[in-house]
């Protein structure tokens, strides 16, 4: 795998309705929550891109941003289906605007685990995080037909694809950072080298 295949896309497109803000540009020491998952995510592809449905000109200071095709908030799928149709490359790997600890080889251990596959996402052993996931974009035509049916479940959509599960290690690196209280709890914690 060589990193010029892969655009990655930073899911920032939801409501954040338990973070009663925008949980992308929510400030974590001095940075909004966006910029440290780019931070991590950058180093592992070539290009970079923002799906975001709302205060779009703020992500859009430091990467291009792109929008839900679907209107009001769809879900994960639909800033997948956006990013697939954005990207000059085959590849796309998607995090989720609010897990900020996941792996800095994440690209390239879905890569490996993706086998033939589409598609592949990650799962901690207790629990799949397919907001995590590599796509190709052969897939466009089904996500969208998917999508148009009014289907908004990922998994739901992965196991039809046959996406591939990868397994990682530490469940820790893919807590969601869904409320202030988590917010705070992860900023002592990265503080103190947890």
């Amino acid at each position: 795998m060589t990193s010029n295949m892969i655009t990655g896309v930073i899911l920032a497109g939801g409501r954040s309705s338990r973070m009663g803000e925008d949980k992308g540009l929510v400030m974590v020491d001095g940075l909004p929550l966006y910029a440290h998952i780019a931070n991590r995510l950058e180093p592992q592809v070539t290009h970079l891109m923002v799906s975001s449905n709302q205060n779009q000109e703020k992500y859009a200071v430091r990467y291009p941003v792109i929008g839900d095709l679907i209107p009001d908030f769809a879900g994960p799928l639909s800033g997948m289906l956006a990013a697939l149709l954005a990207s000059e490359t085959e590849w796309v790997v998607c995090v989720p605007c609010d897990v900020p600890d996941f792996p800095d080889d994440l690209v390239q251990q879905l890569w490996k685990g993706k086998g033939q596959s589409p598609a592949a996402y990650v799962s901690d052993g207790n629990r799949a995080h397919p907001a995590l996931c590599l796509l190709n974009k052969s897939l466009l035509p089904s996500l969208k037909s998917y999508l148009e049916q009014g289907e908004r479940k990922v998994m739901l959509f992965f196991s039809q694809c046959g996406a591939k599960e990868v397994l990682f290690d530490n469940t820790g690196d893919f807590s969601n950072l869904n409320t202030p209280a988590d917010v705070k709890l992860w900023q002592q914690s990265s503080r103190k080298g947890l």
